[in-house]
């Protein structure tokens, strides 16, 4: 029995680091003041990346256009790339300038996001340019609070990134407590140890400056993820802004979320193999900590996936090991999981009715599994827009 408990030991000891990596930042994640929001005369462009977004971004145009800002010192630009419906025309109706982007060999986001900020440079207008989905409503201090950092000398700035319908589904509250866990908890505790955030893709900003010294070049289906690897190649780190908050829908049944997740997953793990060798290689030659937090983060399995694996092994040690150390290491493993989700949870806002709904998690963990699984030698994707329910 001493044999296999050496080996279900050493095999706990990746999933208890990562444990131990998330509960050091959910000790870490501790709130702090918003910023006091000053006088500024910073212009932006509020760039809007639009694909088939008729019935939604209306919504957002109007959300963006009550920000408290000078009028005058920002403009609100949709980028109608590759439509066939309506969005081009209702975001003028609402008030944003729009940018009408047709190119069928180059697709996707990232493509989208180049061709805007290449018009914003032309321009000339913009001190800084902001990046929110065409589902998103904002916190009415999104520009302010973004030039305060700005004048402060950051270059690329995330915003808190959440769930606009977390009570539409127990899908939606669970969400939302992995988005407080992921964006918040540990941004929130990167920002205090002075790392990178990384990029999430809705609330992102950056310097004009910034993108003459490092233009993107990120056209994969993960390209915020990608474009805050390469900033952090640069030496530069994005900055959190807590107090910012940008809101997006997220699908409320399996078959709504199915294409969404399935690219969040296959993008992240070509980051990975990919990526993660390259940023513990330049880590280790610059002695940089933010590499080495940056490639912690992608190889840190998604917390469903890291809970699944340790319950196995727990299981699987009771049984065979009972008397041994795997067992301990294995719980402990659970605990940090825990503590993690807990403060997550905390952030979240969902209240005791999220805190039932973590039940469903082996659901959704087998779920996203079966996304892999079934994905497996598939061609990622090129954009396609997230199917939504009626009224969504």
């Amino acid at each position: 029995m001493a044999i296999i408990d050496v080996v279900l030991a050493l095999a706990a000891v990746p999933t208890l680091l990562a444990a131990l990596y998330l509960t050091l930042l959910a000790v870490l994640a501790r709130r702090s003041p918003a910023s006091t929001a000053r006088p500024s005369r910073l212009r932006f462009d509020v760039i809007v990346p639009a694909h088939d977004e008729e019935g939604e971004i209306a919504q957002t145009v109007a959300s963006l256009l009550a920000v408290n800002y000078p009028r005058d010192q920002y403009r609100v630009r949709v980028v109608a790339d590759n439509c066939t419906d309506r969005t081009a025309g209702v975001a003028a109706a609402a008030g944003a300038q729009v940018l009408v982007r047709t190119d069928a060999e180059r697709r996707g986001k990232g493509h989208a996001l180049a061709y805007a900020f290449h018009q914003s440079l032309t321009d000339g207008f913009a001190d800084a340019v902001v990046v929110v989905d065409a589902d998103t409503t904002v916190s009415a201090n999104l520009l302010s609070a973004f030039a305060g950092r700005f004048e402060d000398g950051a270059a690329a700035i995330q915003a808190d990134y959440g769930v606009r319908n977390p009570m539409a589904s127990w899908r939606t509250r669970l969400m939302a407590i992995a988005l407080s866990a992921f964006h918040g908890v540990r941004s929130v505790a990167r920002e205090r140890l002075g790392l990178s955030c990384g990029l999430r893709g809705n609330g992102m900003a950056f310097s004009v400056a910034l993108l003459h010294r490092n233009p993107p070049g990120a056209f994969s289906i993960v390209e915020d993820l990608e474009y805050g690897l390469q900033l952090g190649y640069a030496g530069v780190r994005v900055q959190y802004a807590k107090d910012v908050c940008v809101l997006g829908y997220m699908a409320t049944t399996e078959q709504t979320a199915r294409s969404q997740r399935r690219r969040w997953e296959r993008g992240r793990q070509a980051l990975i193999r990919e990526h993660v060798p390259m940023l513990l290689r330049e880590a280790w030659r610059r002695r940089d900590p933010v590499l080495l937090d940056l490639a912690i983060d992608l190889v840190v399995p998604p917390l469903g996936q890291l809970l699944l694996v340790t319950l196995g092994g727990l299981g699987v040690s009771l049984v065979l090991a009972r008397e041994g150390v795997a067992p301990w290491l294995w719980s402990a493993s659970l605990l940090g999981i825990v503590v993690h989700v807990l403060r997550g949870w905390s952030f979240s806002g969902v209240g005791a009715k999220g805190l039932r709904d973590l039940l469903w998690a082996p659901v959704y963990v087998i779920w996203k599994l079966t996304l892999r699984f079934s994905d497996r030698g598939k061609k990622p994707e090129e954009w396609v827009r997230t199917t939504r329910e009626a009224g969504l």
